[in-house]
């Protein structure tokens, strides 16, 4: 129904923003990293979805629409919702999880999305072969490679959970690995 915003970005808050659109505000759902991005910008564009339930209807924003179709892919799984889709999108960069959904990779899935075993296998079971067709631009992927940050964290004893949430937090201008350690050692050591 509402497949695109473009407005003047009014708010943004740690887990939506809101977009006036010809005086019309819109609170749309996004990833920390557009968020971050928005909060830069005065007008900015999304590609959205609009979930309906019966008690509620919200719109998820995505900057690039490799996103959208990947969201709408995982919300097609039975037990995964809006939410759930959006947390899984926001924890690695498209080209890594659609990567790991290819090649079944269903232990990368459980430690970055945060999502049970059961669900990462049927993600992959119904996701294999549909994510061969997704068309992924990777030159707009600011994303680094922690997966050596995630286990030199884990190795010192840290839950992957808060690990989790220690990487999700690194700034995208901290490039060099042992920085990204150190920074998120900081933040671990805060919580």
């Amino acid at each position: 129904m509402i497949s695109h915003l473009s407005g003047s970005v009014l708010y943004v808050s740690e887990n939506h923003l809101v977009l006036d659109v010809h005086g019309v505000g819109y609170r749309v759902h996004c990833m920390p990293r557009t968020l971050d991005h928005a909060r830069s910008k005065r007008e900015f564009s999304l590609h959205t979805h609009l979930a309906v339930r019966e008690d509620a209807m919200e719109l998820f924003g995505f900057e690039h629409p490799e996103e959208l179709e990947l969201f709408v892919l995982l919300i097609g799984i039975s037990g995964i919702g809006p939410r759930s889709a959006l947390g899984i999108l926001a924890l690695e960069s498209i080209e890594k999880l659609v990567s790991a959904i290819a090649h079944g990779d269903v232990g990368y899935l459980t430690k970055v999305s945060g999502v049970g075993k059961k669900s990462a296998e049927k993600i992959v079971l119904e996701l294999r072969e549909k994510v061969t067709t997704l068309s992924i631009d990777s030159s707009h992927d600011t994303h680094h490679d922690d997966d050596d940050v995630f286990a030199a964290l884990e190795a010192l004893g840290y839950r992957a959970s808060d690990v989790r949430d220690a990487v999700r937090a690194l700034p995208e201008n901290v490039t060099d690995q042992s920085e990204r350690i150190k920074t998120a050692l900081r933040t671990l050591s805060r919580s």
